[in-house]
């Protein structure tokens, strides 16, 4: 029988098979995570550093306006999650968005989703490592403990913890999720008593006047509203994460739209909630971005070891995204791997039905970032977050285009779209890549961190062609074999 012969007949199996075809990557996980998980690694993945630390810094930049930036960016940040929910109830998978970009957009598709992807998780992982490092440094205990030292033993921490189960995944991440909302309900308590009580924050009586005798909810006018931009949606990174855990649960078509559902008011409360409430309490000229806005507002009235526990706090938080980054980019790269788009070593689990290769070959980055601690202490920070910024646009656009296609199929009727549903499609698709896109645009009126970040993308785009052009052999043979698979022919 002639290859062409084969392809043809394969082709014809699979429509003739299950309408939603299993992806290879998702067999041999254990099913470990519990409804409580996913509820709090949804949590978790809508509140980290980008509240907790950068809130302070765009405050000062941009003014109260700030509230709205998170809005808009957290309503595009839910119609994502919300496409990839109707996804992951239409077909569970641990390969989460790549193993659907291989579904509906081929091999290629699959390919640059899932290496953006890792992009952004290891660059983040380099970023946190390097906040836990200095978040560490605020105890004098830990200040004669170079950087490097610091980061290395974090990665190390979180390493082990990914590579025991996903069950102890699932409980870590649960309670760094408890520590941080914790956290932001007591502080908003303790804001609403200061507001309603009218308790003096640092001289200054709270209350709607702080803003309006300050210029306003613009007061620098909207362009420096913009250009923060590009760091809001960053805030929101992680949040698809709960596509990724979906694979590893039970009843994925039960918890998965309840955590997607709790989202959005999530993300009203907790960041437009908090970031109005910490602009009436204080002028955004009082914030700072070498420091967390809540320890600015709890010293100010006082708070005993305020410094303390907030920055326990957003070292927990490093430490979450830390935790999230190793284990959704094992399941990622496991998926690539089975299709023979990533080393194949990433396929590998141990007894514990964790893809220990992958989360190797992320922490293994994340090593090369400890060096990068050790030259450059002060700009590693800086430098690895601009360049993961691209990856969570590039991943984020890939899920929408990716609902879009399956929203195409199904109105073929070649597939069938489950009641959780995606409103407004196409639009909200469309107009959300248009919004993502736009912020790649108007990164370029930020000439000290934007612009610098854009000039990467040549170079990026340029080794996703070299490193497709180094597999698509290697991709076609696993197709290949596939079909005989199919069809039976050894």
């Amino acid at each position: 029988m002639s290859k062409d012969a084969v392809t043809t007949a394969s082709a014809a199996s699979r429509t003739d098979a299950a309408q939603t075809p299993a992806d290879a990557g998702d067999a041999g996980y254990s099913k470990d995570l519990k409804a409580r998980h996913i509820n709090m690694i949804a949590i978790g993945g809508a509140i980290g550093t980008g509240l907790f630390l950068g809130a302070g810094g765009r405050l000062n930049s941009a003014g109260p306006g700030l509230a709205l930036a998170y809005l808009v960016c957290g309503v595009f940040a839910f119609f994502v999650v919300r496409a990839l929910g109707e996804l992951v109830v239409y077909r569970p998978s641990s390969g989460s968005f790549v193993s659907y970009a291989r579904e509906f957009l081929g091999e290629k598709g699959a390919f640059v989703a899932g290496w953006a992807y890792f992009l952004n998780w290891s660059t983040t992982g380099i970023a946190d490592i390097t906040a836990i490092a200095l978040y560490t440094h605020y105890w004098s205990f830990f200040t004669d403990i170079p950087q490097w030292v610091l980061a290395l033993i974090a990665l190390a921490i979180v390493l082990v913890v990914n590579l025991i189960s996903v069950k102890i995944f699932g409980e870590m991440e649960f309670w760094f999720s408890i520590i941080k909302v914790a956290a932001l309900v007591a502080f908003m308590l303790i804001g609403i008593f200061l507001l309603v009580t009218q308790q003096p924050v640092g001289g200054e009586t709270p209350g709607l006047h702080v803003i309006t005798e300050n210029g306003g909810w613009f007061p620098v006018g909207v362009m420096p509203l913009v250009i923060v931009m590009q760091g809001v949606v960053f805030a929101y990174a992680s949040l698809e994460l709960v596509g990724v855990a979906a694979g590893e649960t039970a009843e994925p078509q039960k918890i998965v739209p309840r955590a997607v559902n709790s989202i959005m008011w999530r993300v009203g409360l907790f960041y437009v909630g908090s970031v109005v409430l910490l602009a009436l309490l204080l002028p955004g000229s009082m914030y700072s971005g070498d420091e967390s806005p809540f320890v600015t507002v709890l010293s100010k009235i006082g708070v005993p070891a305020a410094g303390d526990v907030m920055n326990l706090v957003v070292l927990t938080a490093a430490m979450s995204s830390l935790n999230s980054g190793l284990y959704s980019t094992g399941r990622i790269l496991r998926s690539m791997a089975m299709a023979g788009s990533a080393p194949k070593f990433t396929a590998r689990m141990n007894r514990s039905k964790v893809p220990y290769g992958g989360i190797m070959l992320t922490s293994a980055v994340c090593v090369a970032g400890v060096g990068l601690n050790f030259l450059m202490p002060e700009k590693a920070f800086e430098i690895v977050l601009n360049v993961a910024s691209i990856g969570i646009i590039t991943t984020w656009v890939t899920i929408m285009v990716c609902h879009l296609a399956f929203v195409r199929r199904a109105k073929q009727g070649l597939v069938e779209r489950p009641k959780f549903r995606l409103p407004g499609s196409p639009v909200t698709e469309i107009v959300t890549i248009v919004f993502l896109l736009s912020v790649l645009v108007l990164m370029w009126q930020d000439p000290e961190i934007g612009r610098r970040t854009l000039y990467l993308i040549p170079v990026i785009a340029a080794a996703m062609v070299g490193g497709w052009f180094a597999v698509r052999k290697k991709v076609a043979q696993n197709e290949l074999d596939k079909s005989y698979d199919e069809l039976g022919i050894k």
